[in-house]
């Protein structure tokens, strides 16, 4: 094998983009596409940030540092990574239970396990992972993340922290009395923008419209006395001794994420116990990560007609998850509606991802002091518009109605047990039934037994003591017994059976053992055997086994009519002419 067949895909999409040419034009085009999905993200990484239980300057941190290093290490064009609603579900329970330490130390396993699948060239997971599935944990992603939000839109007070839906349904029902007439004025001014104005213009990015007219809105509230809660009431920094409101504006810095504070507010103590606990979550915040980028990629390439590198995007997203822990970053992944913008603002290449970093850096440097003022209702507002175009609401519903029966039950599954307990188990529950449906279809398609010789052909003028037996479908554990059933089943009188193969693409060795066993009990009845049409890597199976060593298999015959040859030679030997 040569040395080029290991190396390592880093840079591809932006070594792809500068080999096809890159003009002056293009990074013009890159820059007003990087501007414009930098100001959307923007927002959206503080809310996010704060879905998942940590201060909002850490969401943003994401943005600059995992978008930088995605964009230029992966393998997707326009590819924007960043924090993503997708990973809410997963990361909050992290956050409450370990704190943020928890949270970036969950994110630096995560990027390590995303590097060894790049390096694995697993590139191609998503094709292993049934739409049901996929369309499942989205859906109930998309209205754990609405169900979360219900609190700051209407600025509803003493919720607390739920272990499961029903008790988070139940305390937000307690708490409507306590429902805010200035946030729910915010959040619904917000998120009317959010709906109507895309139908306006798209020239002018809908978050931020809706932004300034939730902030502005809850300004003019406020000086009416009517309270609105803001980003900075609800988080503050200290800066040599004295406490400010909202987030630090400074540009993300180098920390040791065991060295932050658990859910304590000790810092977090790392043991071998603590990362077994956290390994499943690890494993999960992965898969899920590599899903959506690959999904995203996908997306992408089909909106400006280009191909992505799937393994280099999957080491760049490892890389970026490594790295964004030590600058206080949470986990990092492609956004499909912050990709979508990019592709139709004009992007060119990843050039764009590193324009959308560079604002969000900008922003936190010189307008962190204005975030303070954003309403936390506004913010609901917008993940309740992301949740609402993550569950694909109208897809979901049309697949209930015209999907396969089985396909239907394994996509409200996984939708239920998001909801109800968690994507970890919605979707290993989730791939197990979608598996043991592909199995019962594949087993369904399998069978064999007797086939009448006909009047033409290669078998007809041999005498009824030969049998063409037919296999059909792959055998494997699941469909070789009823493809071998009835061999057991010929009478006395046959002496010859010709088993024809040429309609089994696979055999596995449950299938193997079964049909050793079928071929042991013909020998012993004085049947000889003659396989027909058996597949290359079968037949090496087969020789394996030491079944063409053996009296069981007389021949193996590549066709019909060579099995025909042999047995009127045998029957000619042992003085038995053909009919007819």
């Amino acid at each position: 094998m040569s040395s080029s067949s290991f190396r390592v895909p880093l840079f591809a999409a932006l070594r792809d983009s500068f080999r096809q040419g890159y003009s002056l034009a293009s990074l013009r085009s890159d820059v007003l596409a990087g501007i414009t999905v930098g100001i959307i993200a923007i927002p959206l990484a503080m809310a996010l940030a704060i879905a998942v239980g940590v201060a909002p300057q850490h969401g943003l941190y994401t943005g600059i540092v995992g978008g930088l290093i995605i964009a230029i290490c992966g393998g997707s064009r326009f590819n924007i990574s960043g924090p993503t609603a997708a990973f809410v579900v997963i990361l909050l329970p992290i956050t409450q239970q370990y704190g943020l330490g928890g949270l970036l130390l969950v994110t630096l396993m995560a990027g390590a396990i995303l590097l060894a699948l790049g390096l694995a060239r697993m590139g191609n997971l998503i094709q292993f992972v049934p739409y049901p599935v996929v369309m499942g944990f989205t859906a109930g992603i998309g209205i754990v993340i609405a169900t979360l939000q219900i609190k700051d839109f209407f600025g509803l007070q003493d919720i607390g922290q739920h272990s499961n839906y029903i008790e988070q349904l139940q305390a937000l029902a307690g708490a409507l009395p306590s429902i805010s007439t200035g946030d729910t004025l915010v959040g619904a001014a917000t998120l009317a923008t959010l709906i109507l104005w895309p139908r306006l213009t798209r020239r002018v990015p809908g978050h931020l419209v809706a932004l300034l007219a939730g902030s502005l809105l809850g300004l003019l509230l406020m000086t009416l006395q009517i309270p609105v809660a803001t980003l900075g009431a609800r988080f503050s920094y200290e800066l040599d001794g004295v406490i400010h409101a909202g987030i630090p504006p400074f540009a993300p810095h180098w920390v040791l994420p065991w060295r932050l504070p658990g859910a304590d507010g000790q810092p977090l103590l790392v043991n071998f116990e603590m990362l077994r606990q956290l390994l499943p979550s690890a494993m999960a915040v992965a898969m899920l990560g590599a899903i959506e980028s690959l999904l995203c990629a996908l997306v992408a390439d089909g909106m400006a007609n280009t191909r992505h590198d799937p393994n280099a995007e999957l080491l760049g997203q490892g890389l970026g998850n490594l790295v964004v822990p030590f600058f206080g970053g949470i986990t990092a992944t492609a956004a499909i509606a912050r990709t979508a913008t990019s592709v139709r603002s004009g992007a060119r290449s990843p050039i764009a991802a590193v324009v959308h970093a560079l604002v969000m850096l900008l922003a936190v440097v010189l307008l962190a002091r204005l975030f303070a003022w954003l309403p936390m209702a506004s913010l609901a507002a917008m993940l309740l518009m992301v949740a609402w175009n993550m569950s694909e609401a109208p897809r979901v519903l049309h697949l209930l109605r015209v999907g396969p029966r089985q396909d239907v039950l394994v996509l409200l599954i996984c939708l239920l047990l998001t909801v109800l307990f968690d994507m970890v188990l919605a979707v290993g529950v989730g791939l197990l039934l979608a598996s043991a449906l592909f199995i019962r279809r594949m087993a369904a398609l399998s069978g064999g037994g007797a086939q009448l010789r006909g009047s033409e052909g290669p078998l007809a003028d041999l005498p009824d003591s030969v049998v063409l037996y037919s296999i059909q479908g792959p055998m494997f554990f699941a469909a070789a017994d009823k493809a071998l059933e009835a061999i057991s089943r010929f009478d006395s009188g046959v002496q010859h059976m010709v088993i024809d193969m040429r309609s089994v693409p696979s055999m596995d060795m449950s299938a193997l053992v079964l049909f050793e066993k079928a071929l042991q009990d013909l020998h012993r009845r004085g049947i000889r055997v003659y396989l027909v049409g058996v597949r290359a890597q079968i037949r090496l199976k087969l020789r394996r086994a030491g079944l063409d060593a053996r009296r069981d298999v007389r021949s193996f015959a590549a066709t019909p009519q060579l099995a025909a040859q042999l047995i009127r030679a045998k029957l000619a030997e042992t003085g038995t002419e053909p009919s007819g």
